[in-house]
C-alpha cells in the first residue's frame, strides 16, 4: 500500500532515536503528519527538520502528566487532530541481582514506562473519543511476557503495560478506539547498555555483546531484528488494515517468546 497513513496525525513518544525514530520515519514515509516527543532536544529537532513541515518536535518527559497533555494539545493545534498515539518512550533499570537491588530506580521506571503509557492513552483517547476514534499503540517488551533474572522493575513495568493495554482496549472499544501493544525482542538499541551500572566503556561493550549473544542463542530465527521490523508492526496497527484488531500483544522477536531453542548437531550423511 502507498501512503497508508495519508491524512492521519500521529504522536510518537521517545521518537528521537531507536525504535521510536524508526516508527517516526515509517509513518512519515506513509503520509502521516507526526509529532515527535522526546527528552533529547537536539536529536528530536534534527529529525523533525529532516522530515520537513509535516513533522514537529516537542520536548516531553512522559513521567509528567502535564507535559503529555501539552503534547496532545500540540498535535491538535499544529495539525488539526490526532488519529494515532504511539506510547513508545521507555527506560531500562540497572542490572542487579534481586538481593542486591536497592530499588532506587523503581519510581522513575514506573513513571516513564507505566504512568507515561497510561496518561498518553487517556489523553489521546479523550480527543479520539470525540472525533471518531483512533489507534493507540503501547510499547511493551518480551521482558514483560517472559520471566527472567535481572532488571526486575523493568520487567514488571512492561508486564503492567500489557495488562493495561488489554483493559483499555475493552473500555475504549465503545468509542471506536483500538488499543494494541507491540513486544519487541532482541532489537539492537541503546536500552541494553543503560542497564549497566558504573561500568567502564570497554567493559560495557563486552557486557552488551554478552547480552546480545545470549539473545541470539535464544532466538529461533537467525536474522537479527531491526527497528524497521517494529515500525512495520506499528504501521499495521496504525492503519486501516487492523480495523478489527484490538487488545492484542504482538511479539516482534524472531520467535524468542515462543520458547527456548533446542540446538542439535548437524548429522553427518
Amino acid at each position: 500500500m502507498v501512503n497508508e497513513l495519508d491524512g492521519k496525525v500521529a504522536i510518537v513518544t521517545g521518537g528521537a532515536a531507536g525504535i521510536g525514530r524508526g516508527i517516526v520515519e515509517r509513518f512519515s514515509a506513509e503520509g502521516a503528519r507526526v509529532v515527535i516527543a522526546d527528552v533529547d532536544t537536539d536529536k528530536g529537532e534534527a529529525l523533525a527538520a529532516a522530515l520537513g513541515p509535516d513533522a514537529v518536535f516537542r520536548r516531553t518527559d512522559v513521567s509528567d502528566p502535564e507535559q503529555i497533555g501539552a503534547l496532545v494539545a500540540t498535535a491538535i493545534a499544529k495539525f488539526g487532530g490526532l488519529h494515532v498515539m504511539v506510547n513508545n518512550a521507555g527506560v531500562s533499570g540497572a542490572m542487579h541481582r534481586l538481593l542486591d537491588d536497592d530499588l532506587a530506580d523503581f519510581h522513575r521506571i514506573m513513571a516513564v514506562n507505566v504512568l507515561g503509557v497510561m496518561v498518553g492513552t487517556r489523553d489521546a483517547a479523550r480527543h479520539m473519543a470525540a472525533n471518531g476514534g483512533g489507534s493507540i499503540i503501547n510499547m511493551t517488551s518480551i521482558g514483560g511476557i517472559q520471566a527472567g533474572g535481572g532488571v526486575m522493575t523493568y520487567r514488571a513495568s512492561k508486564a503492567a503495560v500489557i495488562q493495561f493495554t488489554k483493559s483499555a482496549a475493552i473500555e475504549l472499544a465503545y468509542n471506536e478506539i483500538r488499543v494494541n501493544a507491540i513486544a519487541p525482542g532482541n532489537i539492537p538499541t541503546q536500552i541494553v547498555a543503560t542497564s549497566a551500572v558504573n561500568v567502564d566503556p570497554a567493559e560495557l561493550a563486552r557486557y552488551e555483546a554478552a547480552i546480545r549473544e545470549t539473545m541470539r542463542a535464544d532466538r529461533p530465527l537467525k536474522r537479527e531484528g531491526t527497528t524497521a521490523d517494529i515500525a512495520e508492526a506499528a504501521l499495521y496497527f496504525a492503519g486501516d488494515r487492523s480495523c478489527y484488531v484490538t487488545g492484542t500483544v504482538l511479539p516482534v522477536d524472531g520467535g524468542t517468546s515462543a520458547g527456548k531453542v533446542v540446538r542439535s548437531k548437524k548429522r553427518e550423511p
